[in-house]
């Protein structure tokens, strides 16, 4: 039976070329018998003969798939998201799954973009001037403004030390996060730690979100705490935040813009031309440059595995004790 990598063809994008694409996936076909590009929406058991890696994008992995992918050793997600990839279906299967974190420039940069453009009302003054009406409309600086930032992980981090030389000396940082050691974190940043989201959002002039996990935790309540002038941006997950909600709060002018890295689709179908929600499509943590950075940290996962190393990023470390991954894995 040969054995197959399978790859998302998103790989194949012309817009993302580059020579180290190309050598990285190169080196894959030294590894299994074929290298397989796929479109396919979800992995069933008619995709899983003979697969021992897949590179995934967004794509879903049913629990037939991994029933019937006996020689799979690894799914590499390009990227951070994973609610698709079955986690722990995976992990019932002793299937290695890891992400990419390796775009936090990017993702941070998009959000400091947006911060400054909402700031500036560059969408509003946009649709003015298009629509006929050239008047002057009120904007702000980001300099002694206030920025609140809930998540300080990697990306939150990387944006408040890209912030804080535009805040100045006298602009606050205000950050949230439940994680044990916020306080030393925060203090690299000259950042001050509130305690709630409620005081986040009613003290921020633009808030920015910077999580993962699947539950809605911005409501209606919390957005009723924001100034009317202030700015809402999710540059992590469209689910983070009541699209119902938010419509409501924007239309009620008790936030100013609401900016949010996911397509016109699905819940978010509801922010269809409105002149104050800003969506765009997964595209934050892609650029040229990052993209190089994904394909790199994937195809290494994959290399890894398969020469029988433990990957860098595993999400459920848990499967590093079965039998059936340490029968191939020198730890």
């Amino acid at each position: 039976m040969a054995s197959k990598i399978l790859v998302t063809a998103n790989l194949q994008n012309p817009q993302f070329d580059s020579p180290q694409r190309t050598e990285a996936l190169a080196k894959l076909n030294n590894y299994a018998d074929e290298v397989e590009y796929y479109t396919d929406p979800e992995f069933t058991a008619e995709h899983a003969e003979g697969v021992v890696a897949v590179l995934a994008n967004s794509v879903l992995f049913t629990p037939d798939f991994y029933s019937a992918a006996k020689d799979l050793k690894i799914i590499s997600r390009w990227g951070v998201g994973f609610d698709k990839v079955n986690v722990d279906v995976a992990t019932k299967h002793d299937v290695l799954v890891t992400v990419s974190p390796v775009h936090m420039v990017a993702v941070a940069e998009y959000a400091i973009t947006q911060w400054l453009a909402t700031l500036k009302r560059v969408y509003t003054l946009n649709q003015n001037s298009h629509s006929g009406n050239f008047q002057t409309i009120r904007t702000f600086e980001a300099k002694d403004s206030t920025l609140g930032i809930w998540g300080l992980g990697r990306i939150g981090q990387t944006m408040a030390e890209r912030a804080r030389a535009l805040l100045g000396e006298n602009g606050r940082l205000l950050v949230y996060d439940t994680r044990p050691d916020i306080a030393e974190i925060a203090a690299q940043y000259n950042a001050e730690v509130v305690d709630s989201p409620h005081t986040l959002f009613a003290e921020s002039d633009t808030i920015s979100l910077h999580l993962s996990g699947d539950d809605t935790v911005v409501t209606y309540e919390l957005l009723c705490a924001m100034k009317p002038h202030a700015s809402l941006i999710n540059p992590s997950r469209g689910n983070l935040v009541n699209d119902q909600a938010v419509n409501r709060a924007i239309k009620e002018d008790r936030l100013f813009y609401y900016v949010v890295d996911d397509p016109v689709n699905g819940p978010r179908e509801i922010h269809k031309d409105h002149p104050r929600i800003i969506c765009t499509n997964h595209n934050a943590g892609i650029t040229v440059e990052s993209a190089i950075l994904l394909d790199l940290c994937c195809v290494d996962q994959i290399i890894n595995t398969l020469e029988n190393k433990q990957p860098n990023h595993i999400l459920n470390t848990e499967v590093l004790n079965s039998p059936k991954v340490q029968s191939f894995l020198n730890r």
